[in-house]
């Protein structure tokens, strides 16, 4: 008897880096997770073996679906194909034969994955949403551009992420309207008081981020675990009934599993009925995974990401050893790699089952553990993650108490019961703001807010519904606010990961911004285009050609 389900859900996103730079930052980040995530994901999923729950950000379907894209990535992945020619060259002309040997086995791969991509039509997208309607998969939709959800200042801009982002996510994925989302960095806030943390002090009642994907038909997210922790109990929830209980008895009814990250709960911000469900990331399970003393990435069998060949070459090299220095690693040996994925997988197919195991004995309820992860590990971080992925679930179909599924297909079967609000907070370092908001990036806010200030005040004020010489340029402006608010700026700059791209990409979509504001209110104003407005208008147009589409009724106050 099936004591509960697994569900992996992985996080597919990369910021708008087309026209941005190629490397070290810029499309080549892109380029290298088709190559070394997406399509050895899709290849993995293609049986439907492996139910996973796959976000795959609007942002990063508006880059998948572009021509820069779809004509850049070919070419990129020949000059990779050649640059592993040139390096088996090398390694045989100074005898290193087994180097050798790994060289001409990537340029193989290198060769395939063109061969896989033309295959798809060059739409990978496309071929994510094929798996979906066939019900292997399931996809996830998000806001926009990544934006971060709790700092964003007005609700209306909020909801114009949301809308955006569902929008794009229906028209890049053929029609298909996906019931759940991805929050960017799992960032949540409640509905209620709220004051900005930067700037503007003045109180306003805001709405819950749950609130405005409800709005748009999503039925489901997820939080880190420290979320459900702090949550308060409400009620309980049936097809057609909400009963309001004690709080402080109802946190104590282990039956019903309140504030237990094996249980969904719906969500409330005004402690009446649940409208959205919430599941939270189980701890110990992923850190099996992430961490960094016991995660399985780190046996010393596995590929060595750190170390290339040349400044952005190929990878020939295995870990080896914790804290080994990189001029002391061995060679990749893949002949020794499918047994530490076996026995890896074996480990954490158990530790899942112990995990639900308790849980039953405990209450008698089935469970869920939910394993979110960045898609990237799988593949580009982690090299053997995707197989990895499909030994774990060969190991639950080989063992009937645990069942893999997507989150739609468990809800269908146990949908939550329970009523609970939850507190502010995120999957970053300390569970809350401070990745993104902190003493170097406190400017960035004020800066998005008085673009949120100055984008709504054009909205009510310009009359762009009649006049698509003024919409145009509104209509940038806003596609440039989505872009300058994308949590990828704040936390390249706060991890170290790419500091001055993360000042730069940031600054640059709000001169951007600025440039189109003041053209729109130009042109409201009868002034016309000059040599320069015309030239700025084609530079955004270039840099930044995504959510082509978008509707300022988004931002509208009615």
């Amino acid at each position: 008897m099936a004591i509960g389900n697994f569900c992996l859900v992985l996080h597919g996103h990369l910021p708008w880096v087309l026209h941005h730079g190629h490397w070290p930052h810029g499309e080549v980040w892109l380029f290298e997770a088709a190559a070394e995530s997406w399509l050895p994901l899709l290849d993995t999923f293609e049986d439907g073996r492996c139910p996973v729950t796959m976000g795959l950000m609007p942002v990063l379907l508006e880059q998948l679906g572009h021509p820069r894209f779809t004509e850049g990535f070919p070419r990129w992945l020949g000059e990779m194909r050649a640059r592993a020619v040139a390096d088996q060259a090398e390694f045989t002309g100074r005898g290193d034969l087994h180097l050798a040997w790994l060289a001409e086995r990537t340029a193989a791969q290198y060769a395939a994955l063109a061969v896989r991509f033309d295959a798809i039509g060059r739409d990978l997208g496309g071929a994510f949403a094929r798996l979906a309607a066939q019900g292997h998969i399931e996809l996830l939709t998000s806001n926009a551009s990544h934006g971060y959800m709790p700092l964003l200042k007005y609700d209306r801009c909020a909801r114009a992420q949301v809308r955006a982002g569902v929008h794009t996510s229906r028209r890049r994925l053929g029609g298909l309207r996906p019931a759940g989302a991805w929050l960017p960095e799992c960032a949540y806030r409640p509905g209620g008081p709220w004051v900005a943390p930067v700037g503007d002090a003045t109180p306003r009642v805001r709405a819950g981020v749950e609130e405005h994907f409800a709005h748009e038909g999503v039925r489901f997210f997820f939080v880190d675990a420290h979320l459900f922790a702090g949550a308060r109990s409400e009620g309980t929830q049936g097809p057609a009934s909400f009963t309001k209980v004690d709080w402080q008895q109802a946190t104590w009814d282990d039956k019903r599993g309140w504030r237990s990250v094996l249980e969904p709960h719906l969500i409330s911000s005004d402690g009446g009925p649940g409208r959205l469900v919430a599941l939270a990331r189980h701890p110990e399970v992923s850190e099996q995974v992430w961490s960094g003393e016991v995660g399985y990435p780190g046996d010393g069998r596995y590929l060595e990401f750190h170390k290339r060949h040349g400044r952005d070459g190929h990878r020939y090299w295995r870990v080896t050893a914790p804290r080994t220095d990189l001029g002391a690693k061995l060679p990749y040996a893949p002949d020794e790699v499918q047994g530490a994925v076996y026995t890896h997988a074996q480990h954490f197919a158990a530790v899942v089952k112990s995990i639900l195991r308790r849980h039953h004995q405990m209450n008698g309820r089935h469970g869920v553990v939910v394993a979110p992860f960045d898609a990237e590990l799988f593949g580009h971080w982690w090299h053997e993650g995707p197989r990895f992925i499909r030994e774990v679930m060969a190991a639950f179909s080989a063992d009937d108490q645990v069942r893999p599924s997507t989150v739609s297909s468990y809800l269908s079967q146990y949908p939550a019961d329970k009523v609970v609000s939850l507190p502010e907070g995120t999957w970053g370092e300390g569970g809350d703001h401070r990745v993104w908001l902190n003493d170097e990036t406190k400017w960035m806010w004020e800066a998005a807010h008085g673009a949120e200030d100055r984008l709504l005040d054009l909205v009510d004020r310009l009359d762009w519904r009649g006049s698509p010489a003024v919409a145009e340029p509104l209509s940038l402006a806003a596609r440039e606010l989505l872009l300058l608010q994308a949590s990828d700026w704040q936390f390249v700059i706060r991890t170290r990961g790419a500091v001055d791209y993360g000042y730069r990409r940031f600054c640059e979509h709000l001169s951007r911004f600025d440039r189109a504001a003041t053209l729109a209110d130009a042109r409201a104003r009868g002034v016309p285009d000059d040599e320069l407005a015309r030239a700025e208008l084609a530079d955004i147009r270039l840099h930044d050609p995504c959510f082509e589409d978008l509707d300022l009724a988004w931002w509208s106050a009615s």
